[in-house]
């Protein structure tokens, strides 16, 4: 009987475990993004990597193609139905150019032209095609559509067509499901979507960040990048979807934690214990030495390299605690050599008579390039992170740098900046500088590329601007507009990350955001 019931237990284990491994999930990743004849996307080629990276992640077979013709995209899409059978969850993700015609959605191959009506079914794919087969093979389908850009081929579709051109819509439009399926829009039908000024458009990076959040139902994770995209853009864009789910689908399933504690654990946890509040730093190259991975890894490496920064202090502290005359006790000594490892208040004992010592150390740190701000004798939070700025660029331990004359004088023992200016060489490059509309501008973004130089930005004669040592950024845009030259005015922050901040039209009501990406 006990065997009976130790194999009935091994089984239930087994199920457990390979249930979820078990479920077959198949997904059909397009990103076109080179158009010949409608010129090309800045991000489906991106969203596509990354959406399919996000999915092999997730269990799927990703079925991916890029930059594909009309030849191609069918041939691709072959693959994606034939790998369908008994699938128990279906994916189509596109990015690209997409169009309506008569309510019918169609997506658009990189070789298409669609000169005229008669071209849309020889050159333009209908979605139907591919969600049909799904539908028909898989018992779960989720399309997610990024494909409502603003489109040069519908237009040029509408004009051949004349008076028949009503019948082509902006974006997409709403599109009906079979049962079992789930169809996610960029943005709302009719409208058109952003492209958005990073590496994945708003629709698709929120995607990338939601999808599979442990333990989600789609529709939860849905209304989460609903948000994103129209925190993103403003309110300018609200994804959309049409779902005829029966049933959660959760494509991560929450993990359960394992709180049981193996005996190598238990060791190297009292092991740990023992040692955690050492001021010596044989303790943690020993614990680093035999637990290379080990839990408190981390910590024991930062504790490590704060005891050997804090070294040439306590050395200091040995030569003065062994000259004659000094009147401490051996017990005061033992406490002093053993102080520095041990974090310390930054300390200024009367406010008002270390003023002058506050003011000096803010005008050595401005002078040293750490930005301590406006000396005003108050030590602040940009003081203070002025003296980590200093401590971090020289090599030295925060935690033995007590505000003092000592300090003062180390200082201004530097004879030249400490602190890399914000300006440098580092920014040196071309920039993509594009901003986005939050007024009336009669756009929605423009972009151009702008060269940095030390601490300058330019391109051509239209637009000029300065990076001071701090990283703000100050730049006026000029340009001609009805019959006058008129301006932007543009001021932000940047770093070698990045940078970002605000426009406003100098002679009008347009304003909005701007951002700097390297290219």
């Amino acid at each position: 009987m006990r065997r009976v019931l130790l194999a009935l237990f091994s089984l239930v284990c087994l199920c457990t475990a390979t249930g979820f491994a078990a479920e077959k999930r198949v997904a059909l990743v397009i990103g076109n993004a080179t158009y010949e004849h409608a010129g090309e996307l800045a991000n489906p080629l991106n969203d596509a990597d990354d959406l399919a990276a996000k999915l092999e992640g997730l269990g799927f077979k990703v079925v991916k193609g890029s930059d594909l013709d009309f030849t191609g995209m069918r041939r691709t899409v072959r693959d994606f139905v034939n790998s369908l059978k008994d699938a128990d969850i279906a994916l189509f993700y596109y990015a690209g150019h997409g169009l309506q015609v008569q309510g019918r959605n169609y997506l658009v191959p990189v070789d298409a032209q669609l000169r005229s009506e008669n071209d849309i079914d020889f050159e333009a794919m209908p979605i139907s095609l591919v969600m049909s087969a799904m539908e028909r093979l898989s018992k779960t389908n989720l399309i997610f559509l990024d494909a409502c850009r603003n489109n040069p081929l519908a237009r040029n579709l509408a004009q051949s067509m004349g008076t028949r051109s009503a019948s082509i819509g902006n974006g997409l439009a709403r599109i009906g499901s079979g049962v079992g399926t789930l169809v996610s829009f960029s943005t709302q039908p009719g409208n058109v979507a952003l492209d958005g000024v990073g590496r994945n458009s708003p629709f698709t990076a929120a995607l990338v960040k939601y999808l599979g959040h442990p333990g989600e139902d789609i529709s939860e994770s849905l209304v989460r990048v609903r948000v994103d995209v129209l925190e993103a853009t403003g309110g300018q864009q609200i994804p959309w979807e049409n779902s005829s789910l029966t049933g959660k689908v959760i494509l991560k399933q929450e993990a359960t934690p394992d709180r049981r504690e193996t005996p190598d654990l238990q060791i190297e946890l009292a092991y740990w214990n023992s040692i955690k509040d050492a001021t010596n730093a044989d303790y943690f190259e020993s614990y680093l030495q035999q637990y290379p991975d080990g839990k408190f890894a981390a910590i024991a490496r930062l504790k490590l390299e704060d005891l050997r920064r804090s070294g040439t202090d306590a050395e200091e502290r040995v030569e003065t605690l062994q000259k004659p005359d000094s009147k401490t006790t051996g017990d005061v000594q033992i406490s002093a050599l053993a102080s520095p490892a041990e974090p310390r208040e930054q300390r200024v004992p009367d406010p008002e008579a270390d003023r002058s010592l506050v003011l000096s150390l803010q005008a050595e740190l401005n002078r040293l390039g750490c930005q301590a701000g406006t000396a005003d004798g108050v030590w602040g939070r940009k003081s203070k992170q002025a003296l980590a700025n200093y401590a971090r660029h020289s090599g030295r331990s925060v935690a033995s740098l007590d505000l003092s004359s000592g300090l003062l004088e180390q200082l201004k023992r530097n004879p030249a900046r400490v602190c890399p200016a914000a300006n440098g060489p580092g920014l040196n490059g071309s920039w993509r500088l594009v901003r986005i509309s939050k007024g009336p501008c009669g756009w929605n973004q423009l972009g151009q590329t702008v060269q940095i130089r030390d601490g300058v930005i330019s391109r051509g004669t239209n637009l000029k601007g300065t990076i001071s040592e701090s990283g703000r950024v100050d730049i006026k845009l000029y340009f001609f507009h009805e019959g006058r030259t008129q301006s932007n005015t543009l001021s932000g922050t940047i770093s070698v990350e990045g940078g970002r901040g605000t426009f406003r039209h100098d002679q009008g009501n347009c304003r909005g955001n701007f951002t700097l990406t390297r290219q």
